[in-house]
């Protein structure tokens, strides 16, 4: 397999990651919605409870850190490719 086919590749494997994240950017953003925005006058109800609100920063900032690892990891890979084809 020649270094395009495994960027490409590699490209593939980061979509997934990207796609699952994106709840997860969304509850941290209602997260800090609910803690500094709402006032207790939130337009969902549910972020007036502060558990809901740490509980949506907690699973929001994990699944925004898992995507990190996820895409360093993946372009650490690409870079070795990029070197080692360019070699």
């Amino acid at each position: 397999m020649n270094s395009k086919e495994e960027l490409d590749r590699l490209k593939k494997k980061l979509i997934i990651p990207a796609i699952l994240s994106a709840p997860g950017s969304i509850l941290l953003g209602w997260g800090i919605y609910g803690l500094f925005g709402a006032k207790g006058n939130a337009f969902i109800s549910i972020l007036n409870n502060m558990f809901v609100v740490y509980s949506f920063l907690v699973i929001g900032a994990v699944s925004m850190l898992w995507f990190i690892l996820i895409l360093v990891l993946l372009l650490k890979k690409s870079i070795e490719i990029e070197n080692n084809g360019s070699t």
